[in-house]
């Protein structure tokens, strides 16, 4: 009896890892959709001026984070629509440490909008385009 419960063990544990391994291939394989001319990219030093005036997205993300991929081409898109309208950014916080510390940022992706400067909404985690764009025309309406 002991040994067909180490073979099921065995198998169960070989199912995960094939699983795992699976879905590290296939996010892997994802080509990365190009960025949008409308994206700025933030830095530490233009962070404070580039959200002082009007509504602006800022996508905080890492290079390193999966679920970060998988909203950049979101960001991509919304910032191709809205782009005119509302200012979309993006910040690294891998190498721009300093804003996500005093935001207290904790979690990515992590996306703030702000209006004059002040934070008006905060989503943690993978979004969709419809939630964000959503978000983003109710602060413009204000």
């Amino acid at each position: 009896m002991n040994i067909y419960l180490w073979i099921i063990f065995g198998v169960l544990f070989i199912i995960l890892v094939f699983s795992f391994y699976r879905r590290y291939k296939m996010m892997a394989a994802v080509p990365g959709k190009p960025e949008s001319e409308k994206l700025v990219v933030l830095t530490d030093a233009t962070f404070k001026k580039q959200i002082a005036k009007g509504v602006c997205l800022v996508d905080f993300w890492a290079n390193w984070c999966t679920p970060c991929k998988i909203q950049g081409p979101v960001v991509s898109e919304i910032a191709e629509e809205i782009g005119d309208e509302a200012k979309i950014c993006k910040l690294d916080i891998q190498n721009n440490q300093r804003v996500a510390a005093e935001l207290g940022i904790r979690n990515i992706p992590t996306i703030l909008v702000f209006k004059n400067g002040k934070i008006v909404k905060k989503f943690v985690g993978v979004k969709t385009k419809s939630i964000l764009t959503k978000a983003l025309k109710e602060v413009l309406k204000d």
